[in-house]
């Protein structure tokens, strides 16, 4: 699905959100291009997200991890295919060990708090910080002044 904001209607009619649909394109731009490769789960409890991600193999030197404008990006450039003293080589590739890059658009309120790779498994540990003037008042109801006609 490719979001063009570029129609008249979005630059003449609303004002002041232009990094949201900057945002949005990117979003749709990398969705085109995303890959399901590394397999990831998302889950959450209460404000605290993390994003699982299967990386057997793989060192915690061999993985980037980049928070730049929003976005999250986790990626691996592959391989090293270099063959040392010409002794080693693959007769038979069955792990799949492929460049990948997935990206993540977090919200404004989202911290990412830390990362681990244990057994396989790359965590990215994520908090949702709600400012204070964003967390819900109460108002309180008042009763009005009356005015005696004495």
């Amino acid at each position: 699905m490719i979001l063009n904001f570029t129609d008249p209607f979005f630059t003449t009619r609303v004002l002041g959100f232009e990094p949201l649909f900057d945002r949005l394109q990117r979003l749709s731009e990398s969705n085109e291009r995303s890959s399901s490769y590394p397999p990831y789960n998302i889950s959450k409890d209460g404000n605290l997200f993390s994003i699982e991600i299967a990386v057997a193999g793989l060192s915690k030197e061999d993985i980037q991890i980049e928070l730049a404008d929003g976005v999250l990006s986790i990626s691996y450039d592959g391989p090293n295919t270099e063959v040392i003293n010409g002794e080693h080589q693959v007769v038979y590739q069955g792990i799949a060990q492929r460049a990948f890059k997935q990206q993540f658009t977090l919200s404004e309120d989202v911290v990412v708090q830390g990362a681990e790779l244990v057994n396989g498994l790359l965590t990215v540990n994520l908090e949702k910080i709600i400012p204070e003037e964003k967390k819900p008042k109460m108002i309180e109801i008042k009763s009005p002044k009356r005015i005696s006609n004495k």
